[in-house]
């Protein structure tokens, strides 16, 4: 079993992606909403509060990206098997083409090794290595930082 667990560790690393923070200008603004508990009622929350800061800038006529940060226990927000809102996010993700999902390999690994099984996550998620470091990047390059 240890050697299907490195392998599949491996491959998550492997597919790892190195996404550049976009920076934010004039008439843009950015969000990273960082989830890093296991509550439904902050899961939902933080989608409804995604939903009003989109409405709030198209009001206003201007642009805003929004990327949802998964680690620790926040990662159960983009588990294929344990989501209490992946529909919601399926529905977003075909709505808004400014909404993004990231989850943290360090607690992929993390949880893969404790559960002793791979975990899958649902398709809009795009792995990140450090869930922490997507956060810290996303405000160097100009986004404000929110945590419900």
């Amino acid at each position: 079993m240890r050697y299907h667990l490195n392998s599949f560790l491996a491959l998550h690393q492997a597919q790892a992606q190195t996404r550049v923070a976009k920076p934010i200008g004039p008439g843009l603004h950015g969000m990273v909403i960082h989830i890093d508990q296991n509550d439904p009622i902050v899961m939902k929350m933080a989608l409804g509060n995604a939903e009003n800061l989109i409405k709030f800038y198209e009001d206003k006529g201007e642009e805003v990206q929004i990327e949802f940060v998964a680690n620790g226990p926040g990662l159960a927000m983009m588990r294929s098997d344990s989501s209490p809102v992946k529909d919601r996010i399926a529905d977003m993700s075909h709505k808004y083409s400014n909404v993004s999902f990231s989850a943290c390999q360090n607690t992929i690994n993390g949880v893969t090794a404790s559960e002793h099984k791979p975990i899958t996550l649902i398709p809009e998620a795009k792995i990140v290595p450090a869930g922490v470091g997507r956060a810290l990047e996303l405000q160097e390059a100009g986004w404000a930082y929110f945590r419900p």
